[in-house]
Order: C-alpha cells, then structure tokens, then sequence
C-alpha cells in the first residue's frame, strides 16, 4: 500500500514540475507547451512509461527510496524574452513547484497533528518527502536536470569550456552522482524535512 501511494505521489509530483516549467515558459513568450497541450494536470498527458512507473519501482524495491520522470514539457528557449535567463526560469520553476508543495503539506502535518487522522498525516509527510527529493535532485547543475540551466545562465563566458563539457557528458556525470554521490544529499533532504514538517514527526 504504501508502494501504491508512493507511486501516484510521485506521479502527482513531477507532473506539477512538469506543468510549472510549461507555464513560465508561456508567460516569458514561448507557447510551444500550450499548442501541444502540455500545460494540463492531465497525467495521461504526461506519463513516461520508464521514468513514471518502471524507475520509482525500481528504487523503490531496490535502494528504499523513489525517484522518477514525467515526459519533459517541451519549449523554445528562442521563443523566451530573455535569451540568458529565461531558460534558467524555466528550469527552476519545476524544483520551486515541488518545494512550494513539500511546504503546503508540511504546514498540514506541523499543525494538523491531533485534529485530522494519522494516516492522513502520514500521506501528507509522505507528499513532502517525495516533493523535497524531487526539488533537491532536479536542482544538481548537471544536464538534463534544472540546475544546470541555472549554473549556465550564471557562468561567465570564460567560462564556457564548462558549460560544453556538460552538456557533452552530463548524463555519464549524472549516472556518477547518482551511484556514488548521491548520499551526500540524503542529509540534505532529512534536515529540509524535519524543517518543513516540524521535529513532532
């Protein structure tokens, strides 16, 4: 059961992240999401067989924690307003997305306790969780994940070598940081949930 609802949680989650990307994209000029009929919390619309359900599975039954994709919300980064920091609006929309709701539902577990059911509260720490893992490892400034359109836009143009690299091998980098690395953020995201949530959970 609680499998089942890490899975629709998660699906839930990075469908929002998803979204939020599309609709700052359209705001800052760039509608290719709307015209595809990307900018719906439809999760039909959004479903990536390995990334929505085969991945979050895996980790899951594998490491005990879950993590996984939606179908990346297509845009025009030439279509943005602002050429240097529209894309990293773009990208940081999504890991703001999921903060903003880890702190919905953290307000909701910090002073729900004794007035609404355990097991409610339990789903909603468990929304925070996901949506804090979420926001945390999409803001890692390695490409294909937001931050890095982030660290693009900050970088100097000297250096620009780094910014190649990247995006030249950033998903053997990802796949490193992510075996190897990635206990280093696991404290990260305890303390930013005992901070949402309060200590009494």
């Amino acid at each position: 059961m609680d499998f089942i609802f890490s899975i629709a949680i998660l699906i839930m989650s990075v469908v929002i992240h998803e979204v939020s990307h599309g609709f700052v994209a359209h705001a800052l000029g760039d509608p290719t999401a709307k015209y595809e009929g990307r900018l719906t919390l439809n999760p039909l619309r959004h479903l990536d067989p390995v990334g929505s359900v085969i991945v979050p599975a895996l980790t899951y039954l594998l490491g005990g924690f879950i993590i996984g994709w939606a179908r990346p919300v297509p845009y025009n980064p030439y279509n943005l307003r602002n050429q240097k920091w529209g894309p990293a609006a773009v990208g940081i929309a999504g890991p703001l997305s999921n903060i903003a709701v880890a702190v919905v539902f953290g307000l909701v577990v910090r002073f729900g306790a004794g007035a609404l059911p355990v097991s409610f509260l339990s789903v909603s720490a468990l929304i925070v969780l996901i949506n804090l893992i979420l926001a945390v490892f999409n803001l890692v400034p390695v490409p294909p994940l937001d931050g890095s359109k982030v660290l693009f836009a900050l970088l100097p143009y000297r250096l620009l070598r780094v910014q190649e690299f990247l995006e030249r091998y950033g998903l053997f980098v990802l796949f490193f940081f992510v075996f190897f690395l990635w206990r280093f953020l696991s404290p990260v995201i305890t303390f930013l949930f005992r901070f949402v949530v309060g200590g009494g959970f």
